[in-house]
């Protein structure tokens, strides 16, 4: 199953492989171009947690899709420590967003269940009201028809 990361703006929320680029910054949040480029166009802060993003490589763009030969070279030359260490924060940051996505989703859920909650105790009492004039709108007419 594949699974697509998420803007982490909230009011966008767009996945970002479909459309194939994305902005990383270094306190591993993930932004789609448009939202970034809103962002980081007013000031050098994570609009997520905040965190000043002053240094050259704390805001990336990066490519979600890439070529073949982007990914024989781009880690060619280096040291296999260094290596082990890119794919492990590689991999961190990946852990990183599916739980947050995760958490989110927990959250999205949590509300829906309370909305759902609320609704079924108003339709149930919407129920109780109308089986009460039901039941006096009985009264009405069987006692109606006891005087006829």
């Amino acid at each position: 199953m594949d699974v697509d990361l998420h803007c982490n703006n909230v009011r966008c929320r767009r996945g970002v492989y479909s459309v194939g680029r994305a902005c990383v910054t270094s306190c591993s949040h993930l932004f789609c171009v448009e939202c970034a480029n809103e962002a980081f166009s007013v000031a050098s802060t994570c609009p997520t947690c905040r965190t000043d993003l002053v240094q050259k490589n704390d805001i990336a763009l990066i490519d979600l899709h890439p070529s073949e030969g982007y990914k024989s070279s781009i880690l060619s030359g280096l040291r296999p420590e260094v290596v082990i260490e890119i794919c492990s924060r590689a991999l961190a940051f990946w852990t990183y967003q599916t739980t947050q996505e995760v958490y989110f989703q927990e959250a999205i859920s949590k509300s829906f269940e309370r909305q759902n909650i609320l609704l079924e105790n108003k339709l149930q009492a919407v129920a109780y009201d109308a089986n009460l004039e039901i039941s006096s709108r009985r009264v009405v007419v069987f006692s109606t028809m006891t005087l006829y």
